[in-house]
């Protein structure tokens, strides 16, 4: 008798507002821009096309995230299916360097000090103080967080260290319960961080990887969720396009 088949459909969200102004985000609750928004429609066709059927899915505290989730859903016909949310999917906190724009941020900084902040694993922006607007202690949506776990700045490897707990005690547990699909809205670097985990990249792998905004990429799971296949459910040409095109924000 085969095993039924496990997928994670991840999906960074639409365009932002402040990725349409090419400015480090995080944890600043942002809008969707217009085009953000039909970039979550065509990623819900592109699920549909690919036969994919979402059993429940996953986002993060933050409303770029949330209103691609709800766009899509809406789109495949599915938003009565169960929805987990959680800051600890949230995007990478960019510290000091928060609200600056890319390009002139490796203009005073340098590029290769800015491909540090964005990409690497162990380096974190300068943090912002307590008492900065871009400080998670100030939004009251994280009022239930413990103070000590509200970050500053983040490195990929902390983000990563804040998500795997989500993972293995929320997602995990369901994805081993329950064969299916299951689609996962939420970042680029929160994404990045899973994805290591997954399939076990290096460093130096990861800090290579751009994730583009809303174009599904699928992995198939084992029953004990082991990679055994993945995929972007878009032409090898054009995700080569998009790839270089995030790689590309940070270059003077």
């Amino acid at each position: 008798m085969p095993i039924a088949s496990r997928r994670l459909i991840l999906l960074r969200h639409g365009q932002s507002q402040w990725n349409k102004e090419n400015r480090f985000t995080g944890w600043v609750d942002v809008p969707l821009s217009v085009e953000g928004e039909q970039e979550a429609r065509r990623a819900a066709q592109l699920i549909r096309e690919a036969g994919l059927s979402p059993r429940a899915a996953f986002t993060s505290y933050l409303k770029r995230a949330i209103k691609t989730l709800w766009i899509a859903l809406e789109e495949l016909d599915l938003m009565y299916i169960p929805v987990g949310c959680s800051w600890r999917l949230n995007e990478k906190h960019y510290g000091n360097i928060t609200g600056l724009n890319k390009a002139e941020t490796a203009d005073r900084f340098g590029e290769e000090q800015v491909k540090l902040w964005r990409r690497a694993y162990d380096v974190a922006p300068p943090p912002v103080p307590t008492d900065s607007p871009y400080h998670p202690a100030c939004d009251p949506k994280y009022a239930h967080v413990p103070a000590p776990l509200l970050p500053a700045t983040e490195s990929l490897k902390d983000t990563i260290h804040r998500l795997l707990p989500y993972w293995q005690h929320e997602m995990a547990p369901r994805i081993q319960d329950a064969p299916g699909d299951y689609l996962v809205v939420a970042h680029g670097n929160s994404l990045r961080g899973l994805v290591k985990h997954l399939l076990g990249w290096d460093e130096a792998r990861v800090l290579e990887f751009n994730l583009p905004t809303a174009i599904p990429y699928v992995l198939e799971l084992t029953e004990d969720l082991k990679v055994v296949y993945e995929s972007f459910l878009i032409s090898q040409e054009e995700l080569e396009k998009k790839m270089a095109e995030v790689a590309a924000q940070a270059k003077r």
